[in-house]
């Protein structure tokens, strides 16, 4: 999608090549091999082994926590977020190379904004009666965040870092301000059930679901615009604002991305990037067992920006070394295929093609053909196949030079 760079140890230093970083593509396969791969529904699996703790940790890690902490899957989101910031001083050298001038950049960024703010709501309306106007889509937050980002890019990896700081700080403090819910809140009126298991106490009542700043906030936002019924709340408690946070995990990304375009030995940002993964980690960690501010991703609490984005930078880590720096890519070419392509992929897996394949498949197969191995396996073995053809598709793209761009 952007131009970015590759680097080769063949030496004591590192050859900057004018091409894509492998491991970057890689690492965006791999995350968005984990969207598609909702099609295989491994929740149904458990849910017919009750008794297999195999199936039960990969349901879990195929689904979202119902509040605290992280799955795999959780992981999604913010990692394809970090990759937006992680690419950008390359996009940005690359356009300037071109003879793109700062007026032009910008007017092309708010484009791509206004672009990506408008396919999140198109992908969240392909099944409702009209135009379903929310925000808290993965290409949505990172439409309302990335004018932001871009003009934090032409500024110095210090100011970056403090505006991050800032971001954090600001979005913890608004959230800490706003009043507790009283006594008598129902709380099953904005949708949490009767004795909630993961309701939180005390000071950190602040970020519960649907009774913080954000709901407050959409309550009155999202009733701006026209909708089927009244916005009461969301109901995995996602909300708008998120996008201030969500901002900051693509500023750790674009930190990153500067770490590697500075053309520091691999061998270096390594290192530096284990440390900042591992602090990051640590400090999320501490204010959530602290109490300061709980973990949190629905909401995207600062210290699940700081966790997180951590995690993601462990993540790329991984990919770097094996992928460019170890030169042991040749297993990534699937992955690859999917992440030079992930605007297409991001549509395939949550549009409607996924299941246009899927009745296409029980048609011309067999209402049957999914239970071969009997009824537990059914999801597997229809959405392997449908991964797999979701696969072909892009391969196709691939071969033939379309790569779908913002």
């Amino acid at each position: 999608m952007l131009q970015q760079m590759n680097y080769m140890e063949n030496s004591s230093k590192p050859v900057a090549l004018a091409s894509r970083v492998t491991s970057v593509d890689v690492y965006r396969g791999f995350v968005m091999l984990l969207m598609m791969a909702e099609v295989l529904n491994l929740s149904a699996v458990a849910k017919a082994l009750p008794g297999s703790r195999f199936w039960q940790i990969i349901a879990f890690n195929q689904s979202h926590v119902e509040w605290t902490w992280l799955s795999l899957h959780d992981m999604i989101q913010p990692s394809f977020t970090f990759m937006v910031g992680l690419v950008l001083p390359y996009s940005i050298a690359s356009r300037k190379s071109k003879g793109h001038t700062f007026k032009s950049l910008l007017l092309h960024t708010i484009k791509r904004s206004l672009i990506l703010i408008f396919l999140g709501i198109f992908l969240r309306s392909i099944h409702a009666e009209q135009t379903n106007f929310t925000f808290e889509d993965t290409l949505t937050q990172i439409g309302l965040g990335y004018t932001f980002l871009v003009l934090l890019a032409f500024k110095s990896p210090r100011i970056q870092l403090l505006a991050l700081l800032v971001l954090l700080l600001g979005y913890w403090l608004a959230f800490a301000v706003y009043p507790l819910p009283g006594p008598g809140f129902d709380y099953t009126a904005v949708g949490v059930p009767v004795d909630w298991p993961w309701l939180l106490d005390g000071y950190a009542g602040h970020w519960n679901k649907n009774s913080n700043l954000a709901w407050s906030f959409d309550t009155w936002f999202l009733n701006l615009f026209p909708r089927e019924s009244p916005f009461l709340y969301n109901g995995g408690g996602y909300a708008t604002l998120s996008f201030i946070p969500t901002l900051g995990t693509m500023v750790i990304g674009l930190l990153a991305g500067n770490l590697l375009k500075s053309g520091s030995r691999p061998d270096r940002n390594i290192r530096q990037f284990i440390v900042m993964g591992l602090g990051l980690i640590a400090v999320g960690a501490l204010l959530h067992f602290t109490g300061v501010n709980p973990v949190v991703k629905r909401i995207w609490t600062p210290a699940w920006t700081l966790f997180s984005g951590g995690v993601c930078l462990l993540f790329l880590v991984f990919f770097y070394w094996v992928v460019d720096v170890s030169g042991k890519d040749h297993w990534s070419f699937f992955l690859k295929v999917i992440g030079m392509n992930s605007i297409a992929a991001y549509v395939i897996a949550d549009g409607g093609i996924r299941d246009f394949i899927n009745s296409s498949l029980h048609i011309h197969l067999g209402q049957q053909f999914d239970q071969v191995f009997g009824p537990t396996y059914q999801t597997v073995i229809s959405g392997v196949l449908v991964l797999f053809l979701e696969w072909l598709l892009l391969y196709w793209m691939y071969t033939k030079k379309i790569f779908i761009k913002i």
